[in-house]
């Protein structure tokens, strides 16, 4: 039997800024300028956009976002009844495309402060609600609707569906927040609970409306959780490494770890995302001597494909820590073994054999299509197979295929190359953490040869096959 042709890349050990995970920015985008020290801001999303690109969109003291991640307020987006602002958000999808970045949103029902209460034109429909400081102390009062009233159901399911018929699947959205309840939408339900068919319908009117991107449920309200879990959402937890601003409590070892288990999410990150965002800032945890390696390998356990900094600088001293974190935050694709024969004939299948380690925490939750290049001077001709890589967990996977080659392909050497496809633009997207990474995006594997039609070829069978 002769010889079949293997090519095995050799793994990489550098960080990779891959689609869908890692570092999201704030309010902001890849280029603005960074929160300092134990700052950062509450302060609303960009409203006006078109800038000009900053000289550069990377930071030294922070790593590159493939996600940037903006909120508003309902009265900023519906400012009138029915009149919506869809200027805002198309300009930050397209400020997140041009700063090589998709866009996460939250458009919350209200603040805690009268600043931001519900739109003024919706308290005038009659809606039930009352003033109230709970949670928030003497100076910070707000108008809390009443969540049970069929018109706040009404017109929050109603912008919902606006926001989904506009923007579901949109290629640079790259998820949405579930956001009706509590301040800026974090589903407290102080002071009084709503009951449990209150807050379903405040859930469907997201998974009602948007099948394409992904959807995130908070982690606050577990009955609430597990039913957004249910009914197919991912989720997300704000203060992330949190280890005791109170003595006697805090969210990393009293809260999150119970709070997935009750609220159904445990299972979750198999085929939907999982987004956390800082208790404060990394500074502050620096500042207190938190532990850092414990809260990122507790980020890893739980499953993390992004993670909100509030776009404040990662304290020098962690940097090795968070450069380990980015290599195992989402997926991590590496590319162990591909093999297949010496000669290929045109018009014909060319069956070849892979084995893949993802060696992040996470799957890739969108799709992009695995394809081969054969590429010799001017030629080059692209293959795509079927290949489901959202179905590639942490671990080993194996995947056979084969792609068809043109039976009027020229016949001769090729260089043979390998990558995974943006179904959008066409272009290569996913970088593996394996050598031979093009310039352009493809992986390099090695010479082949196309062979004419009517010459046989050695069938090669991989003998681990069963």
């Amino acid at each position: 039997m002769p010889e079949a042709l293997i090519f095995r890349p050799k793994p990489t050990d550098e960080v990779l800024a891959n689609p869908h995970i890692g570092f999201n920015t704030y309010q902001g985008f890849n280029g603005d300028p960074l929160y300092v020290g134990s700052n950062w801001t509450l302060a609303d999303a960009p409203e006006e956009f078109g800038l000009p690109m900053p000289a550069s969109l990377h930071n030294p003291d922070h790593p590159f976002s493939t996600v940037a991640y903006l909120r508003w307020y309902w009265d900023t987006i519906e400012p009138q009844d029915g009149q919506y602002r869809w200027d805002i958000i198309d300009g930050a999808l397209a400020t997140a495309r041009e700063r090589a970045q998709t866009l996460g949103i939250r458009v919350m029902c209200h603040s805690h402060e009268p600043k931001h209460d519900v739109p003024e034109w919706f308290r005038k429909t009659g809606a039930r609600g009352a003033v109230t400081n709970v949670g928030r102390g003497e100076n910070m009062v707000y108008w809390l609707p009443d969540y049970t009233d069929p018109l706040y159901i009404k017109y929050w399911t109603r912008i919902t569906a606006e926001l989904a018929a506009r923007y579901d699947g949109h290629p640079d959205l790259e998820f949405v927040d579930c956001a009706s309840i509590g301040p800026w939408g974090e589903w407290s339900t102080r002071p009084v609970d709503p009951p449990m068919w209150a807050k379903a319908a405040l859930i469907d009117c997201y998974t009602d409306s948007f099948k394409k991107t992904p959807l995130l449920m908070q982690i606050d309200d577990a009955p609430s959780m597990r039913y957004g879990i249910e009914h197919g959402t991912g989720w997300r937890a704000d203060s992330l490494g949190d280890m005791g601003w109170d003595p006697k409590w805090c969210h990393m070892r009293d809260f999150y770890p119970q709070g997935i288990i009750y609220g159904g999410a445990a299972e979750a990150w198999k085929t939907r995302p999982v987004s956390l965002e800082a208790a404060g800032v990394m500074g502050n945890w620096y500042a207190k001597g938190w532990d850092i390696d414990y809260i990122l390998d507790q980020a890893i356990k739980w499953h993390i494909s992004t993670y909100n900094s509030k776009s404040s600088l990662v304290p020098d001293a962690w940097r090795p820590s968070v450069d380990r974190w980015l290599k195992r935050m989402g997926y991590r694709f590496v590319l162990r073994k591909f093999l297949t024969t010496p000669q290929v004939r045109r018009g014909a299948m060319m069956r070849f054999h892979t084995w893949w380690e993802n060696t992040g925490c996470a799957p890739i939750y969108r799709q992009y299509d695995l394809a081969l290049q054969f590429k010799s001077g001017a030629t080059v001709l692209t293959a795509r197979t079927d290949a489901d890589i959202t179905t590639w967990l942490p671990g080993d996977t194996i995947y056979d295929g084969g792609v068809f080659l043109p039976p009027d392909m020229p016949t001769g050497q090729y260089l043979l190359r390998i990558g995974m496809l943006d179904r959008w633009t066409g272009e290569p997207r996913i970088a593996f953490a394996s050598d031979g990474r093009a310039e352009d995006g493809w992986h390099d594997l090695g010479d082949i040869e196309v062979v004419p039609t009517e010459k046989q070829v050695a069938r090669y069978i991989d003998p681990g096959a069963p």
